[in-house]
């Protein structure tokens, strides 16, 4: 296995650590523990586990172009990882009540219907190339992340009279508008992804 492929691997293993760091289960809220994680500390492990681990996603691609790296293993599992890494961050923040179910809703859909897309033209023979506009929708999913992870150190800062999960304050309203950017971008990547894609859904297409 090459490194590109390891760096892929990695980001996968690291998706657990991270939630661990994210979320009070299994110990219940009022562990002590439970209280680091939802503390400074605790949040700012995970956002540098993070962090890492996105940038495990800039390395193995550069690796797999520049040193002839990719492989069949790479082309399967480093959109999986992506996909993996980047929903079940959304879905903790959606457990710890920060981002609202539809928006995981819209984002979810948006993979399900890409990754299908994706499969009949494999079955057909055609590879579809990552587009640009799909790569400014992780990149903006990434960063919307990142932000949210850093939200309630700044709250905790700012206004220490407000609970560390005090949201509604002010300083909340930047990453609700980031929140609302990703989902809109993650739309129209998807729309665009269909429209150029549409033809491979017709029963005579590939033949």
């Amino acid at each position: 296995m090459n490194l590109a492929n390891k760096l892929t691997i990695s980001r996968i293993i690291m998706i657990p650590f991270i939630l661990f760091f994210m979320l009070p289960f299994p110990f219940g809220k009022d562990t002590a523990f439970s209280g680091f994680i939802l503390s400074a500390p605790g949040r700012i492990i995970a956002l540098i586990l993070f962090i890492f681990a996105a940038l495990t996603d800039l390395f193995d691609g550069l690796l797999a172009r520049k040193q002839g790296m990719t492989s069949n293993f790479g082309k399967l599992f480093d959109p999986i990882a992506d996909k993996l890494l980047v929903l079940s961050v959304f879905i903790a923040f959606t457990a710890l009540g920060r981002v609202s179910t539809y928006v995981v809703a819209v984002l979810m859909a948006r993979e399900f219907i890409v990754t299908g897309i994706r499969q009949i033209a494999a079955d057909r023979g055609v590879v579809i190339a990552a587009s640009w506009f799909g790569k400014i929708k992780t990149v903006s999913q990434i960063i919307t992340l990142i932000a949210l992870m850093f939200e309630p150190i700044i709250v905790q800062w700012v206004d220490r009279d407000q609970p560390f999960f005090g949201y509604g304050t002010p300083w909340t309203y930047v990453c609700d508008v980031m929140i609302a950017i990703t989902v809109l971008l993650t739309l129209l990547s998807g729309l665009d992804y269909w429209l150029k894609n549409k033809h491979l859904l017709t029963d005579s297409a590939g033949v």
